[in-house]
């Protein structure tokens, strides 16, 4: 996704939020469009919003910005939560998890009146799995951890990064499982939940409300349940 519908995307969906309003803020580079265009509606619209964030990193950006926080306990039931996806189908079910961060995205969206994922059209598809399934683990016994996820017939490979196992921002490892074009994403996640040492997975099932996609280079489409 260029760097021009990101922007488009995320603050289209900057509107969407309301002086009032509790707000859960996503992860990765959309979100970061998103986060800077309520900065800039707290400055010239005096919005009075509060907000907490699904990863360290968004927290220190709206920080930057003077966006008020709260941690997820101190913010109570969230009105409204925005946030990337790298998959969503016609139900609305998704893969998230690119950026390692799902864990805490799953926890927040959980909280959430409403979650309205904001993603281009290319993110679109019919059945969830061309994009490999994040899965959260612990570091202790991941290898097997790992051995009973291949058991389900998965490839999984260890994310790295600067050649060094990635970490999320709750110290644990993150895998990234192939298991093709899923049929049923439902079972999926709760056959992988069911594993000891599966944290979480980026399958989100029947938790978004509503999508912010494009319709070519400056056309904003929402798809709602």
């Amino acid at each position: 996704m260029s760097d021009s519908i990101k922007s488009l995307l995320g603050y289209a969906a900057a509107q969407m939020v309301q002086s009032g309003m509790k707000v859960g803020l996503g992860t990765g580079s959309t979100a970061y469009f998103l986060v800077k265009a309520l900065g800039e509606r707290l400055v010239s619209e005096k919005l009075e919003i509060l907000c907490t964030s699904t990863s360290e990193a968004t927290a220190a950006f709206a920080s930057e910005l003077g966006i008020p926080l709260a941690s997820l306990y101190e913010i109570g039931e969230i009105d409204l939560t925005l946030d990337g996806a790298d998959e969503y189908d016609p139900a609305l079910n998704l893969i998230k998890g690119g950026g390692g961060a799902h864990f805490r995205e799953k926890i927040v969206a959980s909280r959430s009146k409403r979650l309205v994922i904001i993603a281009d059209s290319g993110k679109a598809v019919e059945k969830l799995g061309r994009f490999k399934v994040p899965v959260e683990v612990s570091t202790f016994g991941w290898e097997v951890t790992r051995e009973r996820i291949v058991r389900m017939g998965s490839k999984v490979s260890q994310r790295q990064k600067e050649g060094k196992p990635f970490i999320s921002d709750n110290h644990n490892y993150i895998f990234d499982c192939d298991f093709g074009l899923i049929e049923d994403p439902a079972a999926l996640h709760h056959q992988l939940k069911s594993l000891i040492g599966v944290l979480e997975t980026g399958l989100f099932v029947d938790m978004a409300h509503a999508v912010i996609t494009n319709s070519g280079e400056d056309q904003v489409r929402l798809i709602q349940k």
